[in-house]
């Protein structure tokens, strides 16, 4: 499975972030490509431990279950909903290369701490994920997104 601390995984995440262009055109969902990159950068940010979400009711009735059907080689499914937290919408289409160089250092500095420091915060859906279970859904997370944008 691809994970984002491998080095040529995470390579082909930063070549294929380099390649996005503002007027990528979304394939589905409702995010435009400015929120998904602030989306994108929020959600990699709790492993890295600079935020907290708080576990969401139905993840915890059903999340480590779900885990299974998310922690494997299929491409994550279209229109997922997203938690409320990493919905960002007060942000101008002028700040796409500024989160998208943002995307590009958070992506360096979670394969660059390594899993020694990965965060213990359980996430908010899933619960308690291993730093190798962190590295496969974020690597998933940034594709779906860039296939979002045909990147």
């Amino acid at each position: 499975m691809k994970n984002l601390y491998n080095e040529a995984d995470k390579n082909e995440i930063l070549n294929r972030l380099e390649n996005l262009k503002v007027d990528a055109v979304r394939q589905w969902g409702k995010m435009n490509i400015v929120q998904m990159l602030a989306h994108l950068n929020v959600s990699l940010e709790t492993p890295l431990g600079k935020n907290f979400p708080k576990r969401v009711f139905i993840g915890r009735l059903i999340g480590k279950l779900v885990k299974k059907r998310f922690i494997n080689d299929q491409p994550m499914p279209k229109n997922s909903p997203t938690d409320k937290m990493y919905v960002i919408t007060d942000i101008s289409m002028e700040d796409f290369e500024k989160e998208k160089q943002r995307a590009k250092e958070l992506i360096t500095l979670f394969y660059n701490n390594g899993r020694e420091k990965c965060s213990q915060h359980p996430h908010s859906f899933f619960g308690k994920l291993t730093p190798d279970e962190w590295g496969i859904l974020q690597w998933k997370h940034f594709d779906h997104h860039l296939r979002q944008f045909g990147a």
